[in-house]
């Protein structure tokens, strides 16, 4: 039994050197007071990184199939009413969604950017107690009304009763209204003298798109828009403008949900109109995100980067559409955001490797400062230091 002690006793690497034989010096003590302060330091900094979750990152292509892309937006137009004011959204698939409404709010603003109260309908307009009848008579009493479509009915007993009504069925048939005043119903409403009653107006309308995952562009432009020999047209007549002032400010504009760290590029963005008219153009490119936290809750995001170009047109020639368009595309790669805990296995390791290396390098440093005093200090006693 003494023999095997003897021999795990041969194994110490650490071998005991008697106290009365240890020489402290001031640089010693001075050397251990600092690598002790680097000591806490160093640990203090990997305890905060063992307790944060750290974020990994992967690229990774993207093989999601049918799924749609939800676009986020709170648009502020100083200078275009909201009545004049539209939604268009289409992709390459050949889907279309027409002056949207659904989905979206739209703030009325006064030349100083604060909302107005909205007013109720009518205000301004002629008042004409019996409105006209598809059959050209005016409305009695018990009958049944049923508005003109000024001849464009789909079917003998359609209806148009309002000037919403009326505006849609043109816009199905692809006609422009010229005139709105010639229109019972839009005459009846004061659908002009609404337009002139919001002059010098600005509009705010935010909420979101449900869209194809796939290529397409959604804009915002005055009138009322239809498709005319498959060419998408916005019927500007109506409104007897020959400029429109499309200065905007982005306040918000998301591809999807909020996740922590994105940035969206065109947050805050303004851009004003020196032109009298003109087409702005923003060409997105989007890239599918996910992110994972620490608890294994998934977001389904996107993120983009953007260019921006204006295409100007000469005034009375609306060579191009005026409005603010938004042309999207799709990356084939998606990011992978995940959240995760060091192991602590690894902080363990990263502690131990910190306390052993300052200990070594002060060691190493203060051993080098002990020699070279005592150097100094033999060749100043024999008189050979100088």
């Amino acid at each position: 039994m003494d023999g095997i002690m003897n021999k795990l006793r041969n194994l110490d690497a650490y071998p005991k050197i008697n106290e009365d034989f240890y020489s402290r010096t001031l640089s010693g003590g001075i050397i251990t007071l600092v690598s002790s302060v680097v000591m806490l330091l160093l640990f203090f900094s990997e305890l905060r990184l063992y307790l944060h979750a750290v974020t990994e990152t992967k690229l990774v292509v993207d093989t999601s199939r049918g799924e749609t892309l939800r676009i986020n937006f709170d648009i502020s137009f100083p200078a275009l009413a909201c009545s004049i004011l539209s939604v268009d959204a289409m992709d390459i698939s050949g889907e279309q969604h027409l002056d949207v409404k659904h989905d979206i709010i739209k703030k009325r603003l006064d030349a100083h950017g604060n909302v107005i109260e909205a007013r109720p309908d009518g205000i301004g307009a002629p008042k004409i107690e019996k409105p006209l009848q598809r059959h050209g008579g005016r409305l009695e009493h018990n009958e049944t009304y049923c508005g003109s479509c000024y001849g464009a009915e789909v079917a003998d007993d359609d209806c148009c009763n309002t000037c919403e009504d009326v505006r849609e069925a043109y816009r199905k048939k692809g006609w422009a209204l010229s005139n709105p005043d010639l229109i019972d119903q839009c005459k009846r409403e004061g659908f002009l003298q609404k337009i002139k009653d919001e002059e010098g107006e600005g509009c705010n309308i935010y909420g979101f798109l449900e869209v194809n995952k796939v290529a397409g562009n959604f804009h915002f432009a005055p009138g009322k828009s239809f498709q005319q020999s498959n060419v998408h047209v916005h019927d500007l007549l109506a409104f007897q403008k020959d400029s429109f002032n499309i200065s905007h400010k982005i306040n918000r504009l998301a591809f999807g949900d909020y996740f922590p760290g994105v940035v969206n590029p065109l947050d805050g963005v303004q851009w004003t109109q020196e032109q009298p008219s003109g087409m702005y153009q923003y060409f997105i490119k989007v890239v599918p995100t996910v992110y994972t936290d620490v608890n294994g809750h998934t977001i389904q995001s996107n993120q983009f980067s953007v260019t921006e170009h204006f295409k100007g047109a000469e005034i009375g020639r609306l060579q191009s559409l005026p409005g603010v368009f938004f042309f999207y595309d799709l990356s084939p790669i998606k990011v992978t955001f995940t959240e995760q805990h060091v192991s602590f296995l690894h902080f363990l390791t990263n502690v131990c490797a910190i306390v052993g290396g300052v200990f070594t390098v002060s060691g190493i440093l203060d051993s080098f400062i002990y020699h070279g005093q005592r150097a100094i200090k033999k060749k100043m006693e024999i008189g050979k230091f100088s």
